[in-house]
């Protein structure tokens, strides 16, 4: 690491992760960002007065308040809400604006895009898990012939021995 680096990373103004930040704003603006149920679009604009009404707060820094806000506005309850002539709301909950045609559109694109983009992950890990199982059970049937086949050995070997240990003792007599 430079030494840029370091100086950059110690005056960072927190640590805390995406998820954390939106629990943290959802505390302290409630009628603003919701983490259950319905949420409510946001008023254009509202992370200039978030950032703003966040400046003496030593917990978030801008870059990760912008990471969190995008997090919040991707997520599939907030697109779900985006919908035309939805009211959007300030950070104390009070009415600014509503959502217009080419502003829902976008929002139901962008879920219809997660969406697929979350069904091919899920249909990409069923593909692996199939695969993993599959290569399990060849191994689990080759370990079975192996074993099979070490017995018939096995056995043969003990006959052939048994059959020596006879002659042995008839041939002793």
């Amino acid at each position: 690491m430079t030494e840029q680096q370091i100086n950059v990373q110690q005056n960072n103004k927190t640590t805390l992760t995406t998820k954390e930040v939106i629990i943290y704003l959802a505390e302290k603006f409630p009628q603003c960002f919701f983490l259950e149920g319905e949420a409510k679009p946001l008023k254009v604009g509202l992370f200039q007065e978030l950032a703003e009404a966040l400046s003496d707060d030593k917990k978030i820094s801008k870059t990760l308040l912008r990471q969190a806000l995008r997090s919040y506005t991707a997520n599939w309850r907030y697109l779900h809400a985006c919908k035309e002539g939805a009211i959007r709301i300030g950070l104390h909950g009070e009415n600014d604006g509503v959502v217009d045609a080419a502003q829902a559109e976008h929002a139901a694109k962008s879920l219809e895009q997660a969406k697929a983009a979350y069904a091919e992950k899920k249909a990409q890990q069923l593909k692996e898990k199939r695969k993993a199982f599959f290569k399990q059970q060849a191994k689990e049937n080759n370990k079975k012939r192996t074993t099979r086949k070490n017995k018939e050995e096995t056995k043969a070997s003990l006959e052939s021995l048994v059959a020596l240990e006879s002659k042995f003792s008839r041939d002793r007599h």
